[in-house]
């Protein structure tokens, strides 16, 4: 009898464990979703600005050459220190070797090439919600900058947060395609929502997480801890945050607040990005953070 006991729980471990194999696998984009696509390098420059790549991958102490996207940028967390790998093109220590689909797929999804899954520090948990076409433009702009031979370097991350596999499971709880602000938006609105929601990914930064570093979508762009542990992300909605629209549009532009202090940290390069972009894009951004007070 006790055998056969044994017998089933080990039958049913194993049902368990494949289940949650089969669970946490990596999925890409449908095929439907990619057919047809055709980036254009000269629009995928403003999509390489308005999410921000150069602020994560551009190598640390190379400003003067902010489109070398060799990465090495070290980004703590409570999980351990994700380290930005070389996007550049090299075709070999870069994504020189990548296709289109394999690029949409890693920005959109968070699935590499070898189909393994990312660590979501790669933000496409906002990504998610990008225009494919979009997605193509950046791939056809990135082909088009400076290669660079620096090997990436690997994440310090320790057990158990090393089991990429795992991260499947934390997918199926928190990568949603759905916008986190769905009320109605007038057409000015809604692009702001898509700048700030998807591709300028704001809330990695400006909202708090939960245990597992999942955004806490209660508590949107209200700020957050910084993750270097000095100090605060400021909040960018919410009661707490009183600037208007020529505020937050100027800010975009100059990097000079409303009391005339000056843009720092990482958010500088935020700003230098932005601020090459067409203003209605910065006044797009600024009437979507008014709408959140409604």
């Amino acid at each position: 009898m006790r055998r056969r006991l044994m017998a089933i729980l080990a039958v049913a471990g194993l049902i368990v464990v494949g289940g949650l194999w089969s669970f946490s696998a990596p999925r890409g984009l449908d095929n439907s979703a990619l057919a047809g696509l055709e980036g254009q390098a000269e629009r995928g420059r403003d999509v390489f600005l308005a999410a921000g790549c150069g602020s994560c991958h551009m190598a640390p102490g190379r400003d003067a050459d902010p489109l070398v996207m060799s990465g090495g940028r070290d980004f703590a967390s409570d999980f351990g220190t994700f380290i930005a790998p070389n996007i550049s093109p090299d075709p070999e220590h870069g994504i020189g070797g990548w296709t289109q689909d394999h690029f949409i797929t890693a920005v959109m999804r968070g699935v590499s090439p070898e189909g393994q899954h990312y660590y979501p520090a790669f933000p496409y948990t906002a990504y998610i919600r990008a225009e494919p076409q979009d997605i193509a433009d950046l791939y056809a702009y990135m082909m088009t900058l400076p290669h660079d031979a620096t090997p990436s370097r690997p994440h310090d991350i320790g057990f158990p947060f090393s089991i990429r596999r795992a991260v499947g499971l934390w997918k199926a709880l928190y990568l949603r395609e759905d916008w986190v602000v769905s009320s109605d938006l007038t057409e000015e609105e809604a692009r702001g929502r898509y700048l700030s929601e998807a591709l300028g990914h704001c809330a990695e930064c400006h909202t708090p997480r939960n245990l597992l570093g999942a955004l806490d979508v209660s508590r949107w762009l209200e700020g957050a801890p910084n993750p270097s542990g000095r100090g605060r992300i400021p909040p960018i909605a919410g009661d707490a945050f009183t600037w208007t629209a020529f505020d937050i549009s100027a800010y975009l532009e100059t990097g000079f607040t409303p009391e005339f202090d000056v843009v720092g940290g990482t958010m500088a390069a935020v700003v230098s990005n932005l601020q090459q972009l067409d203003a209605s894009e910065r006044e797009a951004i600024a009437a979507y953070l008014l709408r959140l007070r409604d």
